[in-house]
Parts: structure tokens; C-alpha cells; sequence
């Protein structure tokens, strides 16, 4: 819950806020409704739907913040880009880190834009839900939500007269995560954002066009895949750390989490060089590395990355690159338990847009003084040594 001091030093903040951001809405009484709707995000109401939100302002209905989120003209879009930028200002760093993952928001029914039976990592499970991809802005300043697209399964896109009911835009076609995620990438680097890195899991790790685009870009990245994964000039990713010897593996924290220290033995691999993409010239300037994070307690369970870094880089710093990852599972706690990001009960295409970047609004960053997360991810690396291992070299993530 938010304390009333830290909800006192958030609302200097949001006077702030709402004078960056109420000139995308050009009638005073939508400037008051955004003003209204996004205090009431943050306010202990216990379900941050449009009647208790009305209630929590003041208003006498909910008609007005329901007309904000269906009806009024003002586009999320620009919300977003503005927002992109205040976070830039807030928490821009020259080796941020873009985080990219979708979460589930379970929901009743069928007609809301979207919604159908598909499995939602936030359940673990199949459930009827509808799935928003994100990105995610970390550095040692902080963290906050930046981007969303809304996922739109195949079986919607190819029935226009559902999507009509939902008001789906016509121009909407289906597209993968992956595509969704490449497009948040794009905006990310063509916005202030200062983005050295991006990291995701499995899902968007192992998607090959995902990764071309970061490396044509010039773009580090540290992603997760599945140990079926196949590395550059080499074989599977699993095979290739079967061969590490005991010496390769070091035990290290690549982040804090709600229990204390993520703490795993973590090991790397530097892999063949490409030429069109880790080369200037006749001169390297990017290097490839795999890596592997073993659970302590469960040796049998292993997560693999591929990472894509500059020549200086060391393997201490890609384990944190890959710590970065859970930060973007804080935001989405904190936005749902604080902001409201998953109480909405809007059920069009439009209104989902506007419901989420308002929320993402109410997140702003805050100081880490008032910030209920924890902030150890901000570690630095240092050096590691090495070891070679078949026709791959092996680094221990060990300090010198």
C-alpha cells in the first residue's frame, strides 16, 4: 500500500506531471477528468474501476471518466511519447536497459477486444484473459513502464464484424509478440530514451528476426532462450555448456528480489564472431557470448542467454544485464497492486489503450526514497578470467 507520506511527496509530483502532460487533452474538462482519473489510480480505493474512481473524485456518475476513456479526443499514443521522454528526463542513463515481457488481464465474457482462451504467464495457465506486451525503462536511477502494445489473437483479427462491435480499428491485422516487440524497440530508440541494452525472456529471446533487428541496430542485448537453442557457428546451446568443467561455473547475485539476492552459478561462452554484424571494417567491434545460470539448490535447472555486447564488455556485466530482466516484473506488480493497471472495465479497442497509458502515467518514477522496490540491481561489475573448453572459451564469472 502507498504510505500517506509517500502519497504526500507523489502528489507534489503529479502537479508536475499533469502540467507536462495536459496539454495533449485541449478542453479544461478533460484536463480535470485525467487529473481525477489518474489521483484516483494512485488512491487506496479498493477496486479502480470508473464507479469508485467517480467516487474517490467526487463526481456524482462515472459518466465522465467512462467518456474519457471511450468517447473524448485525445490520443494515448502522444501520451506515451511524452511520457517516454519525462522518463528519459527522470531516469535516463547512457547504458539503460529496455525490458520487453506481456502479462495477462484476466477477464469475463467474450466481448472485450481480445479476449479469448490463450495461455497468460501471469496465471500460469490457459484462462480467458486478454495479453498486453510491454517495455519496461531500467537503470540505476530507477525503473517504469514505457511502451504497450495490445495483442491481438489471429481468431479476432480474421472476424471484422467482432471487431467491429469492439471498435478494432479496420487497419488492425494480426501480428506476433514478436512483432509487437520489435515495433516498442523501434519507438524506444527513435524516442529520448537513452537505450544501450534490451532484454527479454524465452519467448522473445528465440526469435531470430527479434534479435537481427537489435544487432542491425547497433543494440546490445542479453536475451533468454531455450536450451534447444542453436548458437552461432556452434551446437546447441544446452550441449555446449554439458562440456563446462566445475571451475566454470561461479556463484553470484544478479539481482535483488522480494526474498533477498537472486544468487546462481552463472557461467559463459564467447562464440564465432559474424562478419556482417560484429564487424568495421576489417576491425571487431561487437562480440557474441552464451550464457547459463544454474540454480544452486536445483543443478539440474538451467536458463540459457545469447548475448550481443561490445568488445569491452565483461561477463560480469551481461549477468546484471540479465538481472535487469525480473525489473520489469516489478513494474507490473506495482502497477497492478498500486495504479490499477489490471482493474479496468473498459471492453473496446480504444478504451484498453487509454485505461493502460493513463496507469503507466500514474507510475511514474518516484525517488528511491519512496520506491518499494529494491534497487540493488544498480551493482557494477567487474572482470572476469577464463578457461578454454572444446573449440569455445569458457569464463567463470569470477571476479580478478
Amino acid at each position: 500500500m502507498i504510505t500517506e507520506r509517500a502519497a504526500a511527496q507523489w502528489d507534489l509530483e503529479l502537479d508536475d506531471l499533469f502540467l507536462t502532460f495536459g496539454h495533449r487533452f485541449r478542453r479544461v474538462e478533460l484536463r480535470r477528468r485525467m487529473r481525477d482519473y489518474v489521483r484516483g489510480l494512485l488512491a487506496p480505493v479498493a477496486r479502480k474501476n470508473s464507479w469508485q474512481l467517480a467516487e474517490q473524485a467526487g463526481h456524482a456518475t462515472p459518466d465522465g471518466l467512462q467518456h474519457l476513456l471511450a468517447g473524448a479526443k485525445w490520443e494515448a499514443d502522444d501520451i506515451r511519447d511524452d511520457l517516454q521522454e519525462y522518463i528519459a528526463d527522470k531516469l535516463g542513463e547512457d547504458d539503460g536497459v529496455l525490458v520487453v515481457d506481456d502479462t495477462g488481464f484476466l477477464k469475463k465474457g467474450t466481448t472485450s477486444a481480445g479476449v479469448q482462451r490463450q495461455y497468460s504467464g501471469t496465471a500460469g495457465r490457459t484462462e480467458n484473459c486478454q495479453i498486453g506486451v510491454f517495455a519496461a525503462y531500467s537503470t540505476t536511477r530507477g525503473q517504469a513502464l514505457v511502451d504497450r502494445e495490445f495483442y491481438f489473437p489471429k481468431a479476432w483479427a480474421e472476424d471484422r464484424e467482432r471487431c467491429r462491435t469492439a471498435r478494432v480499428p479496420d487497419g488492425r491485422e494480426f501480428a506476433t509478440k514478436g512483432q509487437l516487440a520489435r515495433r516498442m524497440v523501434l519507438r524506444a530508440l527513435a524516442s529520448p530514451l537513452p537505450v544501450a541494452w534490451v532484454t527479454a525472456d524465452s519467448a522473445y529471446g528465440q526469435d531470430s528476426r527479434f534479435r537481427r533487428l537489435l544487432e542491425q541496430t547497433g543494440v546490445g542485448y542479453v536475451l533468454a532462450v531455450p536450451k534447444s537453442q542453436f548458437t552461432v557457428g556452434c551446437l546447441r546451446i544446452d550441449g555446449l555448456f554439458a562440456q563446462a568443467p566445475d571451475e566454470a561455473w561461479e556463484r553470484i547475485s544478479c539481482s535483488d528480489g522480494a526474498k533477498g539476492p537472486r544468487v546462481y552459478h552463472w557461467a559463459a561462452v564467447r562464440l564465432p564472431a559474424v562478419a556482417e554484424f560484429d564487424y568495421q571494417g576489417e576491425f571487431p567491434y561487437r562480440m557474441r557470448w552464451a550464457l547459463a545460470r544454474r540454480s544452486i539448490r536445483r543443478p539440474d535447472e538451467i536458463a540459457y542467454y545469447l548475448a550481443y555486447a561490445p568488445l569491452e564488455t565483461t561477463a560480469h556485466q551481461l549477468v546484471r544485464i540479465a538481472g535487469t530482466r525480473w525489473t520489469i516484473e516489478e513494474c507490473f506488480q506495482a502497477a497492478k497492486n498500486e495504479c490499477g493497471l489490471d482493474q479496468y472495465e473498459v471492453h473496446r479497442y480504444v478504451g484498453w489503450y487509454r485505461h493502460i497509458t493513463l496507469a503507466m502515467l500514474a507510475h511514474h518514477p518516484r525517488p528511491y526514497s519512496a520506491w518499494p522496490w529494491p534497487t540493488s540491481h544498480r551493482r557494477r561489475s567487474t572482470s572476469a578470467d577464463g578457461a578454454t573448453v572444446g573449440s569455445a572459451r569458457i569464463y567463470p564469472v569470477r571476479s580478478t
